[in-house]
């Protein structure tokens, strides 16, 4: 099975989501969230403060960035980061007001194989049936959108796609992540807390 990107499954419905993250505010319905498949440029839940609290908040994955083209400027996604010092980082980073949780209960990465037949792999948290990204938001025309930083890979997802893995924070970790912390929370989550399912 072969797509365009790497993709991720949130499969637990909000009510889950709002226990493992202790979300008492109300939130939106699940009929404006996809299937558990994301996809960029789609809606998907995120974890942000507001007010003082943890809210559940529903944003579009792919942070809009315009890029000259052939026919003049075109709008592009970007869906993850991986440099922080980067300018179009910068900012965000610095917010802890700009910091969001991508809750997660696997994510994909392609393996090496045949252009146009690659393997695609998927990877959980055993111990963990929700999992989070370390996230960036901001308001677009459009709505909120968010992208999720990634980091180098650990020995189980380096096999499989050597240039980088998602930032899965440790739960115990979440809130100083929300609190605008950075430096020693960018490393890959442990090997041995992870597994890989067979490629499809």
């Amino acid at each position: 099975m072969n797509r365009n990107h790497p993709t991720y499954r949130m499969s637990e419905a909000q009510a889950a989501l709002a226990a493992r993250y202790g979300v008492t505010a109300e939130y939106p319905p699940d009929l404006t969230i996809p299937l558990p498949e994301l996809f960029p440029k789609r809606a998907a839940w995120t974890v942000r403060y507001a007010v003082g609290e943890r809210i559940l908040d529903v944003m579009t994955w792919g942070w809009p960035r315009t890029v000259p083209g052939a026919r003049g400027p075109r709008e592009t996604q970007v869906t993850n980061v991986r440099n922080l010092e980067s300018p179009m980082w910068r900012n965000a980073l610095s917010k802890p007001t700009q910091r969001c949780l991508v809750p997660v209960t696997s994510f994909s990465e392609y393996g090496p194989g045949e252009k146009g037949n690659l393997p695609l792999y998927w990877f959980d948290v055993p111990s963990r049936p929700i999992f989070s990204f370390a996230g960036i938001w901001r308001p677009a025309v459009e709505g909120a959108v968010f992208a999720f930083l990634t980091c180098d890979p650990n020995s189980v997802v380096a096999p499989i796609h050597p240039k980088a893995m998602p930032l899965i924070l440790h739960e115990e970790d979440e809130a100083r992540w929300l609190n605008g912390e950075l430096n020693d929370l960018v490393a890959p989550l442990p090997a041995q807390l992870m597994t890989v399912g067979a490629p499809e």
